[in-house]
């Protein structure tokens, strides 16, 4: 008898290798003349960043650049001195395997750090940053779609993913000069510097993808006011970039991810010989990506009503395109009270950290936990300059419009926007407005068909000579399970029962009509 499949191949996603390495950060620094004494130490922050990084065989290398940077105060005053350092390493990952069409991401994070004075002169700091390295590969899978003959039944599924997928970066350069405000002082040295970059504007011309965005600096620098403070300034700086991605056209889906690779901000003085220009030199990282969908539908069970039938099944991880939901929610938390309350708070700003996302038990909502880190700039009661941290944890549930359950999420998190208040009762308490972008994947793996046998030298064997069996259904019951347990068809059971779909509606009484 004639018996005939149909085989699609799709590409596949598959992990190459996950890992973390660790790199130790020290120094040992002796001020140069022209610094002042130490007195105090306020601050020490260590920036790790990824400069690049390349695929060769079975290695992955990559530049590591660490941005350090330790604030202080001498004797003579309260205003703070800023010591910056720049480490670069070259490190090497060793993958095990090969792979097609690699892609990786590294994501570089300070585990601890620790800075002390060794004396008047010299400063010692001892840490370690991390980099987490997740290295993604592609092979081609060959799945069956369909099978004709032998009586066969063949339950299928839908399945959207990337039938291709484009990659492309591109770096550019910022420059800027920016005045500060007339009715701000002259700037001693900068303190600290966030340059966030919002998501881009893109658009399609003639083969080349146009990204729009904007850099948006919020700094603080120290200057002589009231014998030491901070002030801050924030401004932005606009860009237009047009990538190259050969053979993109319309029928892709886009995205363009940017990353700040460094941000240098010098003051310089003006006409009047004052340090009330800001120079601003930021190094951007355009990522892109762009994937044509396509959609199949696959076999992931079968079975022949007549003859004895077997199959394999296999786990497939077609990569899958996401469901992006745009979604925001304010945090509160209380920073101090009473007597270590501040002062004076110059600014007050806000860092995630450690974010966990999971799906909710009945499938309506997604579950964002972590770290979100307060940190100010402030005078305290003493008459200090003094930056401290407060690490708070946070768990927010996002009812989403849809119901995902059996879907994978991800969730990235950004920090709009961060205000302080202090009551009438002396408690300092902060509000962030966060910005949650929420990726649902469909599926993170699907079990597919991927061979077919059939036995078609004997018959199944019936426990008796009839044409009807009777057979009482469970609510919400696959018609297919039915079907595959008496042998007969999808369609047989549905026509014969009235039945408006795949899945019982209701439990009851089922007449099961037997296919030879």
């Amino acid at each position: 008898m004639d018996f005939r499949i149909n085989r699609e191949t799709i590409p596949v996603s598959e992990n190459v290798f996950d890992g973390v390495q660790e790199q130790g950060v020290e120094l040992d620094y002796i001020l140069p003349d022209y610094y002042p004494d130490i007195f105090r130490l306020v601050r020490c922050e260590v920036v790790p960043v990824i400069t690049g990084y390349s695929i060769n065989g079975d290695k992955l290398s990559y530049e590591l650049r660490c941005d350090i940077k330790i604030l202080y105060c001498s004797e003579s005053g309260s205003t703070l001195q800023c010591v910056t350092q720049r480490q670069n390493f070259s490190r090497t990952a060793e993958l095990g395997r090969t792979g097609e069409n690699l892609t990786a991401r590294l994501t570089p994070k300070t585990d601890h750090i620790n800075f002390r004075a060794v004396n008047k002169r010299r400063l010692d700091l001892r840490g370690a940053v991390s980099v987490k390295i997740s290295v993604t590969g592609e092979t081609a899978q060959e799945v069956i779609s369909d099978a004709f003959g032998m009586n066969i039944q063949i339950k299928k599924i839908p399945v959207r993913f990337a039938a291709k997928k484009i990659t492309a970066e591109k770096t550019l350069q910022l420059s800027e000069e920016t005045e500060i405000p007339v009715t701000q002082p002259p700037v001693m040295s900068i303190i600290n510097t966030r340059c966030i970059i919002p998501e881009c504007e893109k658009k399609m011309i003639s083969g080349k993808l146009l990204a729009k965005g904007s850099a948006e600096l919020k700094l603080l620098y120290s200057c002589e006011k009231d014998g030491g403070a901070v002030e801050p300034i924030s401004f932005s700086i606009p860009f237009s970039q047009i990538i190259d991605i050969d053979g993109i056209d319309d029928t892709f889906d886009c995205t363009v991810t940017p990353e700040v690779i460094s941000c240098d901000i010098t003051p310089t003085t003006d006409k009047n010989a004052e340090n009330r220009i800001i120079r601003c030199e930021i190094e951007i990282r355009l990522i892109c990506s762009a994937v044509k969908t396509s959609s199949v539908m696959l076999g992931s069970d079968a079975f022949s009503t007549v003859y004895p039938c077997n199959i394999l099944v296999s786990e497939i991880k077609a990569e899958q395109i996401p469901v992006i939901y745009d979604e925001s929610f304010r945090h509160s938390a209380k920073i101090s009270e009473g007597d270590s309350v501040p002062q004076t708070i110059y600014s007050m700003w806000c860092s995630p950290k450690n974010i966990n996302t999971r799906l909710s038990d009945d499938g309506s909502s997604v579950i964002i936990s972590g770290m979100l880190t307060y940190s100010m700039a402030a005078r305290d009661n003493a008459g200090m300059i003094v930056m401290p941290d407060k690490d708070e944890a946070f768990e927010e549930t996002i009812k989403l419009p849809d119901n995902i359950a059996g879907c994978t999420v991800a969730a990235e998190i950004s920090i709009r926007d961060v205000s302080y208040n202090i009551s009438s009762e002396g408690i300092l308490s902060a509000k962030s407005d966060i910005s949650a972008k929420i990726s649902v994947y469909s599926c993170s793996s699907i079990n597919a068909l991927t061979d077919i046998s059939v036995d078609e030298s004997i018959k199944k064997q019936r426990d008796g000579d009839y044409a009807i069996k009777l057979y009482f259904g469970i609510e919400n019951e696959e018609v297919w399970d039915i079907a595959k347990r008496y042998s007969t068809s999808v369609n047989a059971v549905i026509e014969e029962n009235d039945l408006s779909g795949d899945r019982l509606e209701n439990g009851g009484m089922l007449l099961i009509p037997i296919v030879i």
